[in-house]
This record gives C-alpha cells, structure tokens and sequence, in this order.
C-alpha cells in the first residue's frame, strides 16, 4: 500500500500529478478541494461552512477535515492500494492527525512529494485556471492570500516531513512529461 501526499503551494500541479498517478498506480485520490467544492455546490452545512473559511481565504478547521478525510478514506475499503492526499495536510496539527488516524488503521504515509513552482508561475496558472473552470477563489487578491497561507502555515511541513524521512523535492515547472517521470522515480523507489 502507497498513500502519498502530495504537497506544494496552489497551483503547483497536486491535481495534474494526481490524476497522472491515479492513472498509472490505480491509487485512490482524496482532494480535500474537490470534497469541498462539492459540499459547497450542494449547500450542505458543512459546504456552508467551509465557504465561508474559503471566501476569506482561510483555511479549514482541522476538525472538520480530519472528519471528512476519515470518512473518505475508509469508502475505499480495507485492502485498497494506496491513496493519493492532495491539499491535505496543509499544517503541522493536522500532519499529526493523518499520522494517528492512518496508524488507528494500521496503514501510513510512505512519502510526501512536494512539488514545486516559483510563485510567478503559481499565479499566472491560477490566474488562468480561475478563467477556465469559472472558480471565484482564482482571482487575484484570494490567491495572494492562499499563498501567504502557504509560506506561513503550510510550508512548514516540508521540515516536519523530512524529519519522518518522508519527503521527496520535485521541481514542478517545466515539461509535464519530466515532471512526472521525476514523481513516478520517487513511487517506484518506495
């Protein structure tokens, strides 16, 4: 079983590197994003909610995600092959929280792999994004924030994963098909 994080800055390519790898290691994929932007859709309370942390560009209470990333996890049954966290954890607090509650299964992380991108590139791929998929958090100001949120909250845990010795650098900018050939060499080194 491989349950990889998938770590780095908004639009550093999480997404795009996920759904290379679902492809090619028939991983399961959690994106906290995407679980969300689905609650919000449906005008659940919990969508209601997190909104409401989105629009401001905060992030969501650790709580709440444990939750949701627990319940989500165990749909794919007992003898799955791994799963892929995209946007999750973005905190120290809530790193530890996967730890245990991946432990509390009898599973865990065997690598986080941070992707990354200069911030002139994040911005200009949300920016184009935003006008793509029709996101409202893609617009200017809310992407400085959520990098702000990054630098100060979430890249932290590139120094709390190489501490688990679970951390793998790969330069995200660039050729896509290099891109995922340096994260495929990470897989199959595990």
């Amino acid at each position: 079983m491989k349950n990889i994080v998938i770590f780095g800055a908004p639009g550093s390519g999480k997404g795009t590197q996920s759904e290379l790898i679902m492809k090619k290691y028939g991983l399961g994929h959690i994106s906290t994003g995407d679980v969300l932007r689905a609650e919000i859709k449906n005008e659940t309370p919990l969508g209601l909610t997190a909104k409401s942390f989105i629009d401001k560009g905060q992030l969501i209470p650790d709580e709440l995600m444990i939750d949701i990333l627990a319940t989500v996890y165990d749909g794919f049954g007992k003898e799955h092959s791994g799963v892929i966290f995209d946007g999750f954890p973005r905190t120290i607090p809530q790193a530890e929280a996967l730890k245990k509650m991946l432990a509390e299964r009898g599973h865990s992380v065997s690598a986080m792999i941070e992707l990354y991108a200069p911030e002139d590139i994040l911005m200009a791929r949300l920016l184009n994004r935003g006008k793509e998929q029709g996101r409202s958090d893609d617009n200017e100001e809310t992407i400085q924030k959520r990098l702000n949120v990054y630098h100060s909250q979430t890249a932290p845990l590139i120094d709390w994963y190489k501490q688990e010795h679970l951390h793998h650098y790969v330069k995200s900018y660039g050729e896509l098909d290099v891109i995922f050939g340096d994260v495929c060499k990470v897989i199959d080194s595990l």
